[in-house]
């Protein structure tokens, strides 16, 4: 029985720490896309725009359903087949893509199910003093529906930064790939694995911090 190497531990973690910036662009980045493509996708769906509807309902459906390193791989390897053009994308911006179009889905039902909680008062208010329907849903309805989404819009960004372990599996040199490689070049699994836990680990309840201070910012007018 090999004992538990603390030292060796302790000694990965500047070497992941010099990683993390890969680790939280992709997550930033893929964030930033995902909610893009969510509120565009909710107001087609909350206004059941008929000619774009059904292909949204199978866009969700089909990026809920299956898993991401299943569409990582799709992305990544199966693309440049059809269209060879997506053969220029590198691995990490196949992570980006992957992330991205995955966690859109996700946000999207949290973003809808956040402007269907706001009062239809909200509506007759605004097109009492004279607002259009476009105006009263950018100005009136979504900041209030993005507020209410606050807490599931985080629970994704947490699970995204979980998720970017995945893009190793295409090569990408973040944390979990280099984690990966030192336990494989020392047979020192536990210690190394446990390093990169600690460190999604902090990185997670940093953020959850942040979380809860956005929060109570945008709840101390209500």
């Amino acid at each position: 029985m090999t004992a538990f190497d603390i030292n060796y531990t302790l000694g990965l973690f500047p070497i992941l720490l010099k990683y993390i910036d890969i680790t939280l662009s992709l997550t930033v980045i893929s964030t930033v896309i995902a909610f893009a493509i969510a509120v565009i996708i909710a107001i087609i769906r909350t206004f059941e725009v008929k000619i774009l509807l059904p292909f949204c309902d199978l866009y969700v459906s089909f990026l809920r359903g299956t898993p991401l390193l299943v569409q990582l791989f799709l992305f990544y390897y199966g693309l440049p087949q059809i269209f060879p053009f997506f053969s220029a994308l590198d691995a990490y911006w196949a992570s980006v893509l992957g992330l991205s179009l995955h966690f859109s889905a996700y946000m999207t039902e949290s973003i809808r199910g956040a402007i269907s909680s706001i009062e239809d008062g909200q509506f007759e208010a605004a097109y009492s003093l004279g607002m259009s329907k476009t105006q009263t849903f950018f100005y009136v309805v979504l900041p209030q529906a993005i507020r209410v989404a606050v807490p599931s819009l985080m629970n994704n960004f947490i699970d995204l930064i979980k998720s970017t372990s995945l893009a190793f599996t295409l090569g990408v040199p973040e944390i979990m790939a280099k984690a990966q490689l030192s336990a494989a070049s020392s047979f020192k699994y536990f210690e190394s694995f446990l390093a990169v836990a600690i460190v999604y680990w902090a990185i997670v309840v940093s953020f959850t911090y942040l979380q809860k201070k956005l929060e109570e910012k945008l709840n101390k007018a209500y």
